[in-house]
């Protein structure tokens, strides 16, 4: 793909430090700025290469961009798309990596101002772990990039977001907003819920036993309770529904082993592992 003049990246954590990295060692960006909140963050940016420039101010972050890139967190993304419309130049494309999509495209699908335009993405790559000190430039190398356009969206809005997502190593889908959500309800969030129930019902007097299936079961409980709070809000119904699924599952599972009904029990558990299996390492 030709490279980027100028892309800005607005929040420059785990994942906006990694496109960062990516597009500074495959050279698909001349310069890339890093705006955030905190300058004790983007100074760790910067030193671990993944931006070359950095600022506090989106609006002076933007001003220069062919690209943005909105890696807030998700209850903050329409505003800053709003505001980093404003501010870029004239016909700029707006991207993010929201976890969820549908409230996000919706209010951005049209009306930005001077020309720019807004495509929802979604890279389906992170970690418990957050702050660009955890950022790597293979984050995406393998893994599923999602796009959600709409109607409204440019052929070559698409086109250039899918060359970007390919030449950082991911493999792009494409979907629509609410679909993403559902998915992501059942194979992202919900499984985040699970991890930090599961951490929450353990007695502390027990924690000092607890060995490796503990710790892989609920390592996604390590995460940010304010921003997966956030994430949690938004997709709201989808996650309910998936709840829902899984409490029928666990409830059978419940019954099975209480009316001592082993074959049931070997059966579910086989279900499970075979869809385990099925995801790979």
């Amino acid at each position: 793909m030709k490279p980027f003049k100028n892309v800005a990246i607005v929040g420059v954590g785990l994942i906006g430090g990694s496109i960062g990295l990516a597009l500074r060692q495959r050279k698909l960006a001349e310069a890339v700025i890093g705006i955030g909140r905190r300058q004790g963050s983007l100074r760790i940016a910067r030193r671990a290469g993944a931006v070359t420039n950095t600022t506090i101010d989106i609006a002076r972050g933007v001003a220069e961009a062919e690209l943005v890139v909105l890696c807030s967190p998700v209850q903050l993304i329409v505003e800053h798309a709003r505001i980093a419309a404003q501010h870029a130049p004239e016909g700029t494309l707006i991207t993010d990596a929201g976890s969820t999509k549908q409230a996000i495209v919706e209010a951005l699908d049209t009306g930005l101002p001077r020309g720019c335009r807004f495509l929802g993405g979604h890279p389906l790559a992170g970690s418990e772990k957050a702050g660009p000190s955890y950022a790597q430039a293979d984050l995406f190398e393998g893994r599923v990039a999602v796009l959600t356009p709409t109607l409204n969206t440019h052929a070559q809005d698409y086109d250039v977001l899918e060359s970007l997502w390919q030449a950082l190593g991911a493999v792009v889908v494409k979907m629509p907003a609410d679909e993403h959500d559902r998915t992501l309800a059942m194979i992202s969030h919900l499984p985040h819920a699970a991890a930090s129930m599961l951490a929450a019902t353990m007695p502390e007097a027990y924690l000092r036993l607890g060995a490796t299936g503990l710790r892989d079961t609920t390592r996604l409980a390590a995460g940010s309770p304010a921003l997966w709070g956030q994430i949690m809000a938004q997709n709201r119904e989808n996650i309910l529904g998936a709840l829902e699924q899984f409490g029928r599952k666990l409830a059978q599972f419940h019954t099975a082993l209480r009316d001592e009904n082993y074959d049931t029990v070997e059966q579910l558990l086989t279900e499970g592992k075979k869809k385990r299996d099925a995801l790979g390492n």
